[in-house]
């Protein structure tokens, strides 16, 4: 099985590289852009075959490890 995780900062915690590529798709033309947000992915490929354990596996990695819970949040999915 595989995980993707995605970590990304928490609504209402500044995001410096957001901003800056904001701010550099705007000065390219791309007005449309309201904002933009930095995240990370992380893939994981795991040897169990069960959707569970795998699901909370992967959770505590990121709860222990992968995600800093205090500033970020995270979004698993499991294939």
């Amino acid at each position: 099985m595989t995980a993707v995780v995605n970590v990304f900062l928490k609504e209402g915690v500044l995001d410096p590289q957001g901003k800056a590529a904001h701010h550099a798709l705007d000065s390219l033309g791309f007005a449309g852009v309201n904002d933009v947000r930095i995240g990370k992915q992380i893939i994981i490929n795991l040897e169990t075959e069960d959707r569970a354990t795998a699901e909370a596996e992967v959770k505590e990695m990121c709860e222990t490890l992968l995600a800093n819970t205090v500033i970020e949040d995270y979004t698993i999915e499991i294939n």
